[in-house]
């Protein structure tokens, strides 16, 4: 079978659609265009029904009581932060703290900054060298002025799986709400918001082989019910918690991929395991001085973070521009700063300069698996040739015990 170039890995910052999700989603452009708003005529009495269908199809695969407990947004980012500014406004009276941890999104860490400045106490607790929290951390941090922890499913840079169902049973004992960003998590690995006692949950449609520009906030209407205050004002939509015209093409298509993923996920899951583990296999027999960051017992199926010592990660991105993947060195700014995930892991600057993450998705075949690994292993030994450090580092000299000279 032909290898067809450029090859995307790259699957923890978005997933192209899938062809069965665009099926579904066409005839709300063109036939069925309504608005699900427009409830005296047949056109929007055809989009609200879909977007109820949509409804229920995510709201099954997170464990909602219902699709009434689910409010559309623009995406995650949008939904954490309704999520967490919304819960902050209503239960101002009752306490100011927040807890959350230091590998969470940007979108749950600057929505945390910005409530901070508004007198909002928050604690941001370690991970592990696993890249997981401490549940007795959590429960530790709880006091009587806390109404919210939020913690994501699975991190997007190591993979890590965080232990929900054991937070959200410390979180419900002390009557404290748990908001989680699911996104990565849902549909590749188990998530149930009433099993693992979850109140608030972000999802977005573009993680998995869905549209961008839709995600949906999961919000507890029972036992205990959660209450928001609305960040985006307008018509009233979304039962008063986020006013705007909804997007029902990108909701259809929210819903259709939700569908697949209850149908065919554990299989998926269970095939994209099975690849990340050759590819693993396969870098770590062929080359040394190659690290895993994250656990790879509570890992996203698809995810493999790996670290090649004497080898600069944007350096190595350019050596496999065939392949799309992410380096460790995230560049953002003016500066080049390594990842604050990898650094809160305790992996070390150089390392984490040296780091590359592997999105292994739904349409990556067996071949392309086996290409990126050749293509890798041969890159690798190429720029390490180049490399005095690793040359001294084969002759057995402790790199660490010389003193450089400054200039």
């Amino acid at each position: 079978m032909a290898i067809e170039l450029p090859i995307y890995m790259d699957n923890h910052a978005t997933t192209p659609a899938d062809p069965r999700v665009v099926e579904a989603m066409l005839p709300y452009f063109t036939t069925k265009f309504g608005n699900a708003a427009s409830r005296n005529h047949a056109f929007g009495w055809v989009a609200e029904e879909a977007v109820d269908v949509a409804r229920e199809r995510v709201a099954a695969l997170i464990g909602a009581e219902s699709g009434k407990e689910l409010v559309f947004t623009s995406g995650a980012t949008e939904s954490n932060n309704l999520a967490l500014k919304g819960v902050a406004e209503f239960y101002k009276d009752k306490g100011n703290h927040i807890i959350t941890q230091v590998t969470e999104h940007k979108a749950v860490l600057d929505t945390c900054k910005r409530l901070e400045k508004q007198g909002f106490r928050i604690t941001l607790l370690p991970v592990g060298s696993d890249g997981r929290v401490d549940p007795d951390d959590v429960a530790k941090a709880l006091t009587d002025q806390t109404i919210l922890v939020s913690i994501m499913l699975a991190n997007n840079e190591v993979g890590a799986v965080q232990p929900i169902a054991e937070i959200g049973k410390l979180t419900r004992a002390r009557g404290v709400l748990l908001h989680c960003d699911a996104v990565q998590g849902i549909g590749k690995v188990p998530f149930d918001v009433r099993a693992m006692n979850v109140d608030l949950a972000s999802v977005t449609a573009h993680k998995l082989y869905g549209p961008k520009g839709v995600g949906a906030l999961y919000v507890r209407r029972s036992r205990p019910r959660v209450r928001l205050v609305a960040q985006m004002d307008g018509g009233g939509h979304e039962r008063g918690m986020r006013s705007g015209t909804l997007n029902v093409p990108g909701i259809v298509g929210f819903g259709a991929a939700a569908d697949i993923l209850a149908r065919e996920g554990v299989a998926e899951s269970a095939r994209i395991l099975a690849q990340r583990e050759h590819l693993r296999a396969r870098l770590t027999r062929e080359l040394d001085e190659v690290e895993l960051n994250g656990s790879l017992e509570h890992r996203l199926p698809g995810n493999l973070n790996v670290s090649f010592a004497f080898v600069e990660g944007e350096a190595m991105m350019m050596a496999i521009k065939d392949v799309a993947v992410s380096s460790g060195s995230a560049c953002t700014s003016a500066s080049l700063e390594p990842s604050y995930v990898l650094r809160a892991l305790g992996v070390g600057e150089e390392l984490a300069h040296s780091s590359i993450r592997f999105g292994i998705g739904r349409f990556n075949t067996d071949e392309e698996v086996d290409y990126v690994a050749d293509l890798v292993v041969a890159k690798v030994r190429k720029l390490r040739d180049m490399s005095p450090l690793y040359e001294m580092h084969r002759e057995g000299i402790d790199l660490k015990s010389i003193a450089w000279a400054a200039h």
